[in-house]
């Protein structure tokens, strides 16, 4: 019988070995009830699909706007910062059968509903097959044995995402990932999830975003209700320690319980403040099956 294999899977088995590598796993659990709302209220105010995939992009973007040590690269054992902070988000083809990256470059001087609107224009681009780079690229994937791939993959990548080449003939163009990869995982139905780093895309993070869920926690000596994000982060050692990266990831949870502070407003807009939750009490504004449908 035989077995058809997917790009995704052919990428995978040539890109890892046996791991060797120095990484860094984190989690830390965001209260969303404020994000939630706001959410809701990008969504009414602008038309776009927001989802917590997005403010976590933008919130990501703010903090490494303040931390540039970890916006950059490795190359020829040195650190070089990025100029920009770009960031990547997967995209799931076919079903999840495969994968592909839309990357939103200059992310933390865009608002929230621009992070949006170019994601979703980018995803639908890939969906569609109509992503040149992209569809540049797949001939050869498909072509090749994953010996021959892993090898590939490897150069393309030091090209790109070390030295900064731009190859377009091969649909790749200089730092493709950006500082980051972000993936969510809520749509599976996951509560937590680390993804694995991949040595081809040379960035120092991967966030992944699972499903937002109702929790008990205890607040003020009280227990509460509250939708919770599990937010899980692998981290490249070399450009971060422990120390340094719980600095980023509470810059990144304050922005998440505040996420009008991202769209550079210094309290929750009038639209939004009538539902605001103070965190003493359960949250009434989004049944499960809501919550559920703002974090996909």
């Amino acid at each position: 019988m035989s077995f058809h294999m997917s790009l995704r899977r052919k990428i995978a088995i040539a890109s890892w070995s046996s791991p060797k590598e120095g990484n860094i796993y984190g989690k830390m659990s965001i209260d969303m009830g404020n994000a939630l709302n706001y959410i809701d209220y990008l969504r009414k105010t602008s038309g776009q699909r927001i989802t917590v995939t997005h403010l976590v992009g933008k919130a990501a973007a703010m903090a490494y706007k303040d931390c540039p040590d970890l916006n950059g690269r490795i190359f020829l054992g040195r650190y070089i910062p990025h100029k920009t902070v770009d960031m990547s988000f997967l995209v799931s083809l076919e079903g999840g059968k495969d994968l592909a990256k839309f990357k939103v470059c200059d992310m933390d001087k865009k608002s929230i509903t621009d992070i949006a609107a170019e994601l979703a224009a980018g995803a639908e681009r890939l969906r569609q097959g109509k992503d040149a780079n992209f569809e540049k690229s797949k001939p050869l994937i498909r072509l090749f044995p994953t010996w021959i791939i892993r090898p590939l993959l490897w150069l393309t990548g030091y090209l790109t995402g070390a030295m900064g080449i731009d190859a377009k003939f091969l649909g790749l163009e200089k730092y493709p990932f950006g500082a980051a990869i972000i993936t969510s995982v809520g749509m599976f139905g996951l509560d937590e999830g680390f993804a694995p780093p991949t040595p081809f895309a040379r960035v120092p993070v991967y966030l992944t975003i699972p499903e937002v869920k109702k929790r008990p926690i205890v607040i003020n000596d009280q227990i509460v209700i509250r939708p919770i994000l599990d937010l899980a982060a692998t981290v490249d050692h070399r450009f971060v320690d422990g120390h340094r990266g719980a600095m980023i990831a509470k810059e990144i949870k304050k922005m998440m319980e505040n996420p009008w502070l991202m769209d550079g407003l210094s309290e929750a807009p009038a639209l939004c403040q009538d539902h605001i939750d103070h965190k003493i009490s359960i949250c009434e504004n989004h049944s499960a099956s809501q919550i559920k449908a703002l974090s996909a």
